[in-house]
């Protein structure tokens, strides 16, 4: 351990604990101190080691428990003090976890650290509700954007006319915008009766879907209520979660005899 301590940024995956990565196991294990979000399972926080330090600075909608720039200023005071602090967030560090801020901090503070990829809900929530954000037939690509509008900006933070061609389009954290969302992209050519699905907590236990289409799922959300976190997947392979999840439960029938 070097005099000014060490950081892992590590993600910890959508939900499922067993999504974490071996590396992202060891960096809980190895640290010293531990900062870690909302959406992180409890089962991985029993990993940590008996004398680990361990703080929560998670944030939901509305609120936060520690502002984003006193967090970073949280994990440089631990790495100046020579530990090794491992700073675990939900999903990837870098796919709107903020991360890139957090490591931006480190490198000019000059304070060594190694970022851990998580996997992102965005293809992790899709991929539990049965939903490919590829196919060969329907989509060669996909696009994820954040439902939430940046502050600090000049103008929006979404290029809605290109949000609306994507083949398949991934929104986080788009649950409280969503009527706006889907206005908008009605409004730039997205087709009325185009696949929606909604995905609360993906990989969680508590996981719950709701689908229909760009025109109904406003109406659809107000009576199932889902609630945050909500992975938003509109295009043509929302339709393949019908077969594909039947498939999957007859193949399991099968299985289990």
């Amino acid at each position: 351990m070097s005099e000014r301590g060490f950081v892992y940024l590590t993600g910890a995956g959508p939900g499922d604990p067993k999504l974490i990565t071996v590396k992202g196991l060891e960096s809980i294990r190895e640290a010293e101190v531990l900062i870690y979000d909302r959406l992180v399972s409890p089962e991985l926080l029993q990993e940590v080691s008996p004398h680990c330090e361990m703080i929560y600075v998670g944030k939901a909608s509305g609120h936060h428990t520690m502002k984003q720039e006193d967090i970073n200023d949280l994990i440089i005071r631990h790495a100046l003090r020579g530990k090794v602090v491992t700073r675990l967030k939900g999903g990837d560090p870098f796919v709107y976890g903020r991360g890139g801020e957090e490591a931006l901090c480190l490198a000019e503070r000059g304070i060594p650290f190694e970022v851990v990829p998580g996997i992102s809900s965005c293809i992790a929530a899709p991929a539990y509700a049965g939903i490919p954000v590829t196919h060969r037939k329907l989509a060669a690509s996909f696009a994820v954007i954040t439902g939430h509008e940046c502050t600090g900006k000049t103008g929006a933070c979404v290029d809605w006319s290109w949000a609306a061609g994507a083949e398949t389009l991934v929104i986080l954290m788009g649950l409280q915008q969503l009527p706006a969302i889907t206005q908008k992209l009605m409004n730039r050519g997205k087709a009325p009766d185009t696949p929606i699905a909604l995905i609360q907590s993906g990989s969680w236990e508590e996981q719950r879907v709701v689908t229909g289409t760009v025109s109904t799922i406003v109406e659809l959300q107000e009576q199932a209520q889902l609630k945050s976190p909500v992975t938003i997947v509109v295009g043509p392979v929302v339709a393949m979660r019908d077969q594909l999840i039947r498939q999957e439960v007859e193949s399991l029938l099968t299985y289990t005899g």
